[in-house]
């Protein structure tokens, strides 16, 4: 009865003639088929087992099921395996050390040098006429101030601080860099309080703010305050009010706590960088960067910005004639480390605030502004009760300073009703007697860095705050700046031409205008007109190609021999032009090359390093030198009735706008908006 199921299944899988019940290899019961996989093409085997008698369910034997085959190892596979865990395992822990130890400043460091090589090699690729990858200069410049703009922005720190000067001087870089770093003064965020803390006790010993100052974070009886959220917060430091057991009301400027890890790694690869740039670009630009990254080293020193604090102090109180004028915060030193710094507290209006330093004065008849002349802010027992109830109420949102803004009036649009002619001109004396008469020199005067109060006289006064970034002037060297800027409004090319070669400088005429901040007229226009000549009957991208081509020569021009070239005078020419800016921001309302100019006579009789005979010489000049500055005041009085007239700016608009076209020609668009805010 099993003939035909059996017949059917060796039919179905066995191709030769079946075997008959009496054969030695008919099975019995069922057969088996199994798929055997080895590295040669699939075969099928078919096993039969024989048994006396059917037994269902029954497992094979071992020795029915042939020979094993090893597995496959996939040794390439797991070798692969093993290293890129490795690699993944290293670069954790790189990243870990890195952010640990040196706050990111290896990962920071290589993607600046990432960021720096791709812009070289795109400029060094398309900054032609036709550029390979299409496209205008314009293009090129565009994507290459976003790259830079984005890496300054994500590295921060240092990074920001850079990023700020470069902004300074944007003015003078192509339109495309102008725009985009003008939102580089943008505030950088601030750190929690628990992260400043930290310095606060590393630098004090253990010791928390409440033990060094004396403040109570629950307005304790007989205890300070102190307000845990920054007032400001810039790319290296905080701000944060606070008011001492004392009654001094104080800010402490607390550096933020990777800040330390941080600059030695930016600063050298701000260094490698420029070196690359210097090779790649035959333009001596690192010359001057040893002495550009000491000075921002400095501004890192909180002892040293005390001290260039309690110096300029000092010498504005030994001034007659800015005596009275200009305020500088006075330092408490013995709560000063390198990175805090304690000053007092200045109540007043920032110089970028028109409206509120123009508007309508309505604290009263014969009152100044709180805290003129260094008196002491009012902070009654009212005072004392809302900041005590402010703490119990919004212990995370902190505000416990009062607002005094009294002379505001009851709408809040009053003002402190003063002139802004009479702040620019103390303005401009005060960093005209830094340069030519003391030789030190406030390197950072941007409008957020000045706060304007009103005298009970109805007179600005001016106050001076962020004293970390200085250059001190050696004798010799500002007894040569006073005569150069003399000889620059006499048209004196000689003393000029003999000036600039022992600075080391070949081209005397662009040297002039860019110290004038105005096209320099004296000269012989050789430079101009071979210009000129070069330009001529070129395309636009070939001219716009040759012109900064020609700025390119032009720096060379200026750094020729690196050695004897004044270091200062990158930090001069960058206080120069804030001020300018500055002027033209308030609308031009005084002549500024004028004031500078007689400054700068001024202080060369005044000096006391020179013989008395010099001294009589300078004296007699300086009055001869008087007669000459008549001149400008026509021609700037001219312009301000213009302006007043509606007709046009003033005299700092005139003096940018012939300054640009003379800058056009050498591939360079100057915009002044850069200041504004």
């Amino acid at each position: 009865m099993f003939r035909a199921p059996i017949a059917r299944r060796c039919l179905r899988y066995v191709p030769s003639p079946c075997p008959t019940r009496g054969s030695p290899r008919m099975p019995t019961a069922r057969t088996r088929i199994t798929l055997t996989y080895t590295r040669t093409p699939l075969r099928r085997s078919i096993q039969t087992r024989t048994t006396s008698r059917f037994e269902p369910l029954r497992p094979p034997s071992p020795a029915s099921l042939g020979k094993p085959h090893a597995a496959r190892e996939f040794k390439q596979t797991r070798r692969w395996g093993r290293r890129l865990l490795i690699f993944g395992a290293v670069t954790g822990s790189l990243y870990l050390a890195d952010r640990t130890l040196f706050a990111s400043g290896v990962g920071r460091s290589l993607l600046t040098f990432g960021t720096g090589l791709l812009v070289a090699l795109d400029y060094k690729l398309n900054f032609r006429p036709e550029p390979i990858i299409g496209g205008t200069i314009g293009d090129l410049h565009r994507r290459s101030a976003e790259r830079l703009f984005d890496l300054l922005r994500s590295n921060g720190g240092l990074y920001l601080k850079i990023g700020q000067a470069i902004a300074m001087q944007s003015a003078v870089l192509p339109p495309e860099f102008q725009r985009m770093f003008a939102r580089m003064f943008d505030d950088a965020p601030q750190d929690s309080w628990k992260q400043i803390e930290k310095v606060i006790r590393q630098d004090f010993g253990g010791k928390g703010a409440e033990e060094v100052f004396g403040v109570s974070f629950t307005g304790e009886e007989g205890k300070g305050l102190i307000e845990r959220r920054a007032r400001a917060s810039a790319s290296v430091a905080q701000v944060h009010w606070a008011r001492l057991p004392d009654g001094r009301e104080v800010a402490l400027k607390i550096q933020k706590p990777e800040i330390a890890k941080q600059v030695g790694w930016d600063l050298w690869a701000f260094k490698v960088v420029m070196k690359v740039y210097t090779w790649w670009f035959d333009i001596p630009l690192y010359s001057i960067v040893p002495f550009v990254t000491e000075r921002l080293m400095l501004e890192t020193d909180f002892e040293s910005e005390a001290r260039n604090s309690e110096v300029m102090r000092k010498l504005v109180d030994s001034e007659p004639t800015l005596k009275g004028r200009v305020y500088i915060p006075q330092v408490y030193p013995e709560f000063t480390t390198k990175r805090v710094l304690v000053t007092e507290w200045i109540e007043g209006v920032r110089l970028w605030d028109k409206e509120a330093t123009r508007g309508r004065w309505l604290g009263g008849y014969g009152n100044g502004s709180a805290g003129v002349h260094g008196e002491k802010l009012k902070f009654g027992p009212t005072d004392l009760k809302a900041a005590r109830r402010e703490l119990r109420e919004n212990p995370s949102r902190e505000n416990l300073k009062p607002e005094r803004t009294e002379w505001k009036g009851r709408n809040g649009k009053g003002g402190l009703g003063v002139s802004s002619k009479d702040v620019m001109t103390t303005m401009v004396d005060l960093f005209s007697a830094q340069i030519f008469k003391w030789g030190v020199v406030h390197c950072d005067p941007h409008p957020g860095n000045i706060f304007i109060r009103r005298l009970p006289s109805g007179k600005p006064e001016l106050v001076l705050i962020d004293h970390g970034l200085y250059v001190y002037m050696e004798p010799k060297f500002r007894q040569q700046y006073a005569l150069f800027w003399k000889s620059l409004m006499t048209f004196d090319n000689k003393t000029i031409a003999d000036i600039t070669e022992q600075w080391g400088i070949k081209s005397p005429d662009l040297f002039a205008s860019a110290t004038l901040l105005r096209p320099y007229e004296g000269g012989d226009g050789t430079t101009k007109d071979a210009l000129t000549r070069e330009l001529a009957g070129k395309s636009q991208a070939e001219r716009q190609y040759d012109m900064q081509q020609r700025m390119k020569k032009g720096i060379r021009d200026v750094l020729a021999d690196e050695d004897k070239w004044p270091k200062e005078l990158v930090f001069i020419g960058r206080n120069m032009r804030i001020v300018q800016g500055n002027n033209q921001f308030m609308g031009s309302p005084v002549n500024r090359v004028k004031m500078m100019g007689n400054w700068a006579s001024a202080s060369l009789f005044q000096d006391p390093d020179l013989p008395i005979r010099d001294r009589f010489v300078f004296a007699w000049r300086h009055l001869l030198f008087k007669g000459v500055l008549f001149a400008t005041d026509i021609a700037f009085y001219t312009f301000r009735i213009r302006q007043w007239l509606g007709w046009g700016g003033g005299m700092e608009d005139e003096v940018e706008r012939r300054m640009a076209v003379m800058a056009k020609d050498f591939g360079v668009e100057l915009q002044h908006e850069v200041f504004e805010g």
